[in-house]
């Protein structure tokens, strides 16, 4: 089967991902604008316009309906997934990082850097108030690079700049759990189907898998160049990763699935 090339970013790409029922693909860049893609053809379905600066994290709900971005022109947006209407705004004091829903979808998260004599901060919006955060936290020492959710909303799963792995409890903001089996920042975390385990990507050009819960140190791919991103197949014993090639990658291909 002869991939799908999906051309429709002018700059490298930051992020990509399914919904959950596979059928579309969201996808950000360093270009301002994420689009949305069907997965089955490479069709552009729409783009989220409103962002003046590079879009470095996109998460969708679990029943696609939202859409959530992090920028660098210091802003998080909720998008509604079908018009492409921006919902709301939530500005910070420095670029944000990374964002994600819950697995509820009632909270979203955000990250912000640490830059210009702010600290990295992890702010919580309850969906339905988005006037102003339910909770923020400054993170201490490295700042986050990247971050998902805890499987019961419990804690959060951050990857820092330093290569350390943690839990941060949505309670307190205070570290419960963290390991430095990195050497280097941490690019990106993904979840196995069951959540039971993660998969991280690294600068340190390893990726490495992980107990979701205890943290544990499980098995270290390594590579030859940094890595970006790194998945778990859900149906298949493997797991895929994304090495770093060129920074001017402006298109998504996806081959046939095995």
């Amino acid at each position: 089967m002869k991939p799908i090339l999906l051309h429709g970013h002018e700059r490298s790409i930051t992020e990509i991902k399914y919904n959950r029922e596979g059928d579309l693909i969201f996808s950000c860049a360093k270009d301002h604008q994420p689009n949305v893609w069907y997965s089955v053809n490479g069709e552009r379905l729409g783009s989220f316009k409103g962002h003046t600066g590079a879009v470095w994290n996109i998460d969708v709900n679990w029943d696609t309906t939202y859409v959530l971005t992090g920028s660098a022109d210091n802003s998080c947006k909720l998008w509604d997934c079908q018009t492409g209407k921006m919902l709301s705004t939530m500005e910070s004091k420095t670029a944000v990082r990374t964002c994600g829903f819950s697995y509820s979808g009632n909270l979203i998260m955000y990250s912000t850097d640490k830059t210009m004599g702010h600290p990295c901060e992890i702010h919580i919006y309850d969906i339905n108030d988005m006037r102003e955060p339910a909770m923020i936290f400054p993170i201490s020492g490295s700042k986050i690079t990247s971050a998902v959710w805890g499987p019961y909303e419990e804690y959060i799963i951050t990857g820092h700049e330093n290569g350390e792995l943690c839990h941060i409890d949505l309670k307190t903001g205070e570290k419960i759990n963290g390991v430095m089996e990195h050497s280097k920042q941490i690019n990106d975390i993904r979840y196995s189907k069951d959540m039971s385990m993660i998969i991280t990507a690294s600068k340190d050009t390893t990726a490495k898998l992980f107990d979701t819960v205890s943290l544990r140190h499980i098995k270290t791919y390594k590579t030859e160049r940094p890595v970006n991103s790194a998945a778990i197949s859900p149906i298949r014993d493997h797991r895929l990763k994304t090495q770093q090639q060129s920074k001017y990658n402006k298109c998504i291909s996806f081959g046939p699935h095995h």
